[in-house]
């Protein structure tokens, strides 16, 4: 882990005034970050001395974005009388938050108040028992992604009292690559992009994107622990120096259809544990394929539609998945092919796999474990992918595609032995009840769009 505070330069930073304040937080099931703003010197007394931990409500892994409670979960429910679990702080996180004063912060791993074994169903557990499975065959899996949002002249609360209809985006133009659009929203670009990494977390470039107002910020990549942290705490952290300019962000994966989708392009590669080398490219197979670069590129493809909702988690998700759109909806690889949903980049050690299906709503933690999940069920079973698409996969029917609604989704993952064997009956459960508690809460709505269509002509 890369935080950027030992505990001993937090102590010192506590006892001089510098910090007054540390967050201490946990990723939800949206991937959001949930936790206690706790005193500097009861930090220090209580957690980093007495070894203790903070509590918190368990329904908080067991509600949707609107912090309302679902029914169906075994883990808490009110039968239960939703009770507490620990929240044990992994202190190599510790890190300074630039963009606000004198505040740290430390993200946690969830235990079960009175046994202190691990919440299984917690989304950083949930991305620890891949990784523990990767280990057991010998590999660390390291991560990189590239994330995507528009950029609003609005207020969060402006764009709130609009129901985020009506918004000004920041840029008038598709600022794909464009420096001169660019500079003109440099001065918040720039605070993110600073402010990120001097938490600790590695950024490499910033560029405009394919649509008004829209940018991408890419991360350094890491080992996927360390980069699911990073995505969350940047998620976070962009949206606050937003709001502390006067302005919006959206990371939804399509906030308009007059618009290009957000996606969270995810590159991931394997490694030998011992060595520290990387196990991707051969010199003389086939596309430079290794036997475990094979393996993982074909079980990635193959699980693509029944671990689709590892990637897609929302009914807006399917939405983006729209042809000629920059967002795959084909479920094939190819070298450097941006119309396929898989694209091989890189050469020798750098060699790996982009999954362009995730979107930038995605929580990180659930879709890391998703393509380890499918890339160890490959490499075991010795999978091999599919021939390598050439062309435009856009134009290819015969291919299978992402499922089009997450009610094709949520009944692939229902029904998927890998799934079930990589993420065990408790935890399976867990996932499928947040898809199906996402559907009927959907249903349970009167759309705009239902109105405008309707109201007059029926």
């Amino acid at each position: 882990m890369a935080g950027n505070l030992t505990p001993e330069e937090l102590r010192e930073a506590i006892a001089s005034g510098e910090i007054d304040t540390v967050l201490v937080c946990f990723p939800d099931l949206q991937g959001r970050l949930m936790g206690k703003r706790v005193i500097g010197h009861y930090f220090v007394q209580h957690i980093l001395d007495g070894g203790g931990a903070i509590e918190a409500c368990n329904y908080l892994i067991a509600l949707d974005v609107d912090m309302t409670p679902l029914p169906g979960y075994d883990f808490a429910n009110w039968a239960q009388g939703y009770g507490d679990f620990r929240c044990v702080p992994d202190m190599g996180t510790l890190r300074r938050i630039p963009w606000i004063d004198a505040t740290a912060l430390v993200l946690c791993d969830l235990v079960n108040e009175e046994t202190g074994v691990p919440v299984e169903e917690s989304p950083r557990q949930i991305l620890r028992t891949q990784l523990a499975r990767a280990a057991e065959m010998g590999f660390t899996i390291k991560i990189g992604a590239e994330l995507e949002f528009f950029l609003f002249e609005n207020t969060y609360r402006d764009a709130a009292a609009r129901r985020y209809t009506d918004l000004t985006p920041h840029s008038d133009v598709i600022e794909d690559y464009h420096i001169l659009q660019t500079t003109r929203d440099e001065y918040l670009i720039r605070q993110i992009r600073n402010g990120i990494h001097n938490a600790a977390i590695p950024v490499e470039f910033s560029k405009g994107e394919a649509g008004k107002g829209q940018h991408e910020i890419n991360l350094v990549y890491a080992d996927a622990l360390e980069m699911a942290d990073r995505l969350a705490i940047y998620k976070n952290g962009a949206k606050e120096i937003a709001s502390l300019n006067g302005r919006s962000l959206t990371f939804m994966a399509k906030y308009s259809m007059e618009e290009v989708g957000s996606s969270c392009h995810l590159h991931s590669s394997v490694w030998d544990a011992a060595s520290g080398a990387n196990l991707m490219w051969s010199d003389d197979a086939p596309h430079h394929l290794s036997p475990v670069f094979s393996g993982w590129l074909g079980g990635i493809v193959t699980t693509g539609r029944e671990l689709a909702w590892m990637f897609a988690h929302y009914v807006n998700s399917y939405k983006r998945y729209q042809p000629d759109s920059w967002a795959p909806t084909a479920l094939a690889w190819g070298h450097d092919n941006r119309t396929c949903g898989y694209r091989l980049v890189g050469h020798g050690p750098a060699y790996r796999v982009e999954s362009r299906i995730p979107g930038a709503d995605v929580n990180p933690y659930l879709a890391f474990s998703g393509i380890i999940a499918a890339g160890l069920h490959g490499v075991r079973n010795s999978i091999a992918p599919p021939e390598q698409f050439v062309g435009n996969a856009y134009d290819a029917p015969e291919l299978d595609h992402v499922p089009s609604t997450l009610v094709e989704a949520i009944e692939l993952f229902e029904h998927s032995e890998v799934a079930k064997v990589a993420f065990g009956p408790a935890v399976h459960h867990h996932l499928l009840n947040t898809a199906k508690q996402e559907w009927a809460t959907f249903n349970r709505v009167v759309t705009d769009w239902e109105r405008q269509r309707n109201f007059e002509q029926i």
